[in-house]
């Protein structure tokens, strides 16, 4: 399956075993979704389950969070992330604060899916990684999956944890292989953009990070589309550095990365997003803070640039094989020398 169908896959599988779950959004009905994450869910589980609602943010995460209170388990889908601010004050006033402000009497089992990112040349309205903003709220979980094997298991998993999750989707490796590395339509890392999903029921945890790379030079820390990014620019350079997927941002998996520094002594972190307050500020406060005296080279950082999202351009946006390389190279030099 491409990441679209394991998603799809998931969420059928969620309202097949729980007549709680619901899906709604702008066009997630009858349409199935922009991108077609929900097609075929409506005329399978009907209108009341599966249903559009009006071109409102605000309205779709405060429907969702008294559903929550209900005893329902919605999963609005947001049509974009950009589109996701008009609800903010919902998402993070109301659904992340739910279980505290009730003394656990009421919880928000709601999980908020999102298309992130650019790659198909939305612009500034539609490619945007506002993650780290999220990030910095508590009682709300954060998850970006890198696979379709794991954006099923994981959008279980938040559909079935008691808690919101904000649930947010790389559109650049929605649909399999696809273009961007040196513009070779084949690019070397599009065949991780599809995998083997089983049928049914199954969960990644969350919380939980990957290492799909072992190595000893340096540890590189990245999430979504910059994972098969970073892998593959390391492997073309040849350097043995452990990779690590992070699937989850919030709660993130310390434990993992703390013992691959320890264990490297370096560390090279890659996001989209851009750089001024991005979550790769504190993953680097994180690995400073524990790992200070195993470190043999100062961390670096990898991301999108300050600026407004830019349209004709966001090629050159995204952390790349020039950047990632040169940091790369940087960080290990002195292994070389």
């Amino acid at each position: 399956m491409n990441m679209i169908e394991a998603i799809n896959s998931g969420l059928e599988t969620m309202m097949e075993r729980d007549d709680n779950v619901v899906i709604m959004g702008e066009d997630v009905g009858y349409f199935g979704g922009v991108f077609r994450a929900t097609a075929g869910l409506q005329e399978k589980f009907g209108k009341t389950r599966c249903f559009d609602t009006p071109i409102s943010e605000c309205g779709i995460i405060g429907a969702a969070v008294g559903m929550c209170a209900y005893g329902l388990r919605p999963v609005p889908e947001i049509q974009f992330a950009d589109y996701i601010y008009p609800g903010m004050d919902q998402l993070i006033s109301e659904a992340a604060r739910l279980r505290y402000r009730s003394a656990g009497e009421y919880t928000a089992p709601m999980t908020v899916r999102s298309p992130v990112g650019g790659g198909i040349f939305g612009g500034q309205t539609h490619s945007q990684s506002p993650e780290a903003m999220f990030t910095h709220v508590s009682g709300l979980k954060t998850v970006i999956p890198s696979t379709p094997y794991d954006a099923k298991g994981l959008l279980i998993a938040s559909i079935e944890d008691n808690d919101p999750v904000l649930f947010l989707e790389p559109k650049r490796i929605y649909n399999g292989p696809f273009t961007g590395y040196y513009d070779n339509p084949v690019s070397p890392w599009s065949k991780f953009a599809e995998s083997e999903v089983p049928e049914g029921h199954y969960t990644v945890p969350l919380g939980k990070a990957k290492i799909v790379r072992e190595g000893d030079a340096v540890t590189v820390l990245a999430y979504g589309t910059m994972v098969h990014v970073a892998k593959a620019v390391v492997e073309e350079h040849g350097i043995d550095a452990e990779v690590i997927d992070l699937r989850t941002l919030v709660p993130v998996d310390i434990e993992t990365i703390e013992a691959s520094v320890r264990k490297t002594g370096r560390c090279l972190i890659v996001h989209e997003a851009t750089r001024t307050s991005g979550f790769g500020a504190e993953l680097s406060a994180l690995v400073q803070e524990r790992c200070f005296y195993h470190l043999e080279a100062p961390i670096e950082r990898v991301t999108g640039f300050d600026t407004p999202y830019p349209h004709s351009l966001e090629w050159a946006y995204f952390p790349g094989p020039v950047r990632i390389g040169e940091a790369l190279e940087k960080i290990v030099r002195d292994l070389k020398s």
